[in-house]
């Protein structure tokens, strides 16, 4: 099958080496040449250009753009390609995109791979990223089935775990999950950073290990993704900001009481939650 991929970041690069390997032909466009050139140096494309009528001989198209390019990109896309192309995304949000484009084109199926880090672009792309992931779709009730199996098929021949939603409960689960993390993770570093004592500051710097490693990762990775991620699921990930500031406060509560046997009751009914969602 000859499958495109519209931008060749981490999710693109590395969905093209998997498509590759599983024996498709992969054509690949960026905005830079400079990326196409290494996509098709790394292997992870057979074809690459910055030119998008590049994808009209694809049978299934992946945008794996930014959130905020997703649509305008669709936009050019589409004027180059046969209505029985199938496009999907790659999107953390997808109410938006998916109100956007299903109307606009009827093979269209939104998707989410939670295959995420915290490097990006084509360097970065690794092979079997996808393997033992979640992998969401979000079809809604004008989706072709036709389409549906075409992208599940290939979703599962990358060892991703399928799953199914609609796109606004998706958006209202990976806020919690994903999103907020970003914005917790975010302020924990701007708050180490804002100590006045420079002593104390280069200390902690120093004495930073493996906890804070785990959880400021997502914090300090790609600013632009952290923006679009806001910017788009504004609602839900205020929704979820909300519920974390309650729960903080709780805490600190029990901290200024010293309430020591609440703060403990609270942190085991935290561990004993925790392997539902990493587990």
């Amino acid at each position: 099958m000859k499958i495109g991929i519209l931008g060749l970041g981490l999710i693109g690069g590395s969905l093209g080496y998997d498509l590759r390997s599983l024996g498709h032909h992969v054509l690949g466009v960026s905005r830079r040449l400079s990326t196409c050139e290494k996509a098709i140096a790394l292997g992870s494309v057979n074809e690459a250009s910055v030119d998008i009528s590049l994808l009209a001989a694809a049978e299934v198209v992946f945008i794996c753009t930014p959130i905020g390019l997703i649509v305008p990109q669709f936009q050019q896309l589409i004027d180059h390609l046969p209505v029985s192309t199938v496009i999907t995304d790659v999107g953390s949000v997808k109410a938006p995109i998916v109100k956007a484009i299903a109307p606009q084109w009827s093979n269209f199926i939104g998707g989410h791979p939670m295959a995420g880090l915290a490097e990006s672009g084509i360097e970065a792309a690794q092979r079997d990223l996808f393997v033992g992931r979640p992998y969401v779709l979000t079809p809604d009730e004008t989706t072709p089935k036709t389409a549906i199996a075409i992208v599940e098929e290939i979703v599962r021949s990358l060892g991703a775990n399928l799953y199914y939603c609609p796109p606004d409960e998706h958006d209202r689960a990976v806020s919690l999950i994903s999103h907020l993390p970003v914005m917790v993770s975010a302020a924990l570093i701007a708050t180490c950073m804002g100590e006045t004592d420079t002593h104390v500051l280069q200390l902690a710097q120093n004495l930073a290990s493996s906890g804070f490693r785990d959880t400021s990762r997502v914090g300090g990775g790609n600013p632009e993704l952290g923006v679009m991620m806001a910017q788009y699921n504004r609602q839900a990930l205020l929704s979820s900001l909300a519920q974390y500031r309650q729960n903080l406060a709780k805490l600190t509560n029990l901290i200024e009481q010293s309430d020591w046997a609440a703060l403990e009751f609270q942190l085991q009914a935290n561990g004993k939650a925790r392997p539902k969602f990493v587990e």
